[in-house]
């Protein structure tokens, strides 16, 4: 659950201090503002901690500094709406190019030491990923053009991570069935 906690420290940010304004165009530029810096914040720590910030931090801080930045000069929350889709349109994009460039795609590097399956599988599960990315991007812009702004914070935090959690605990389930099919390797003699 840290990690967790950790990953999302600035989205709760974020919520948290829109919904401890009570005027939706100051809480949005503030809880902008606020998660710019803790999205700095959760890099310098993992820094500090670690040594070495993941990949998804250093997006992640770039997107919510640039889109926030804008939303905060132009005091237009369009830009920090944008955010969410932009971010999971690129991992989309990165799922799709990992199965173009090297020999491994992006799901299979990331798991297969954990989860062993077939070569096919592996080509399903990123799959999977780029087209999850591509419609929970899709659907931010649905839910933030077509419903007010405390609509569309609400479903940032609870309703993004909420498919994030099912999906996950899907594609859990489809591999462990893959997993139970793909024969254990025979011990080396040596």
């Amino acid at each position: 659950m840290g990690k967790l906690a950790f990953d999302f420290f600035p989205v709760i940010l974020f919520f948290a201090v829109y919904k401890l304004h009570e005027d939706q165009t100051q809480g949005i530029i503030t809880a902008t503002a606020v998660a710019i810096a803790g999205s700095i914040a959760q890099v310098l720590y993992g820094h500090i901690k670690h040594g070495k910030v993941e990949t998804m931090h250093w997006v992640l801080m770039a997107m919510v500094i640039v889109l926030g930045g804008l939303t905060i000069i132009f005091r237009d929350e369009t830009f920090i709406k944008w955010k969410p889709s932009v971010v999971n349109w690129l991992f989309a994009a990165v799922f799709l190019g990992s199965q173009f460039f090297g020999n491994k795609n992006l799901s299979r590097r990331m798991l297969e030491k954990a989860i062993p399956v077939a070569d096919a599988v592996w080509l399903w599960v990123n799959w999977s990923w780029i087209i999850f990315f591509i419609a929970i991007g899709a659907l931010n812009l649905y839910v933030a053009y077509s419903y007010d702004l405390d609509t569309w914070v609400n479903f940032k935090l609870f309703g993004m991570l909420g498919l994030t959690f099912v999906f996950v605990i899907g594609q859990t389930l489809v591999l462990m069935r893959f997993m139970e099919q793909t024969p254990a390797k025979e011990p080396e003699d040596g």
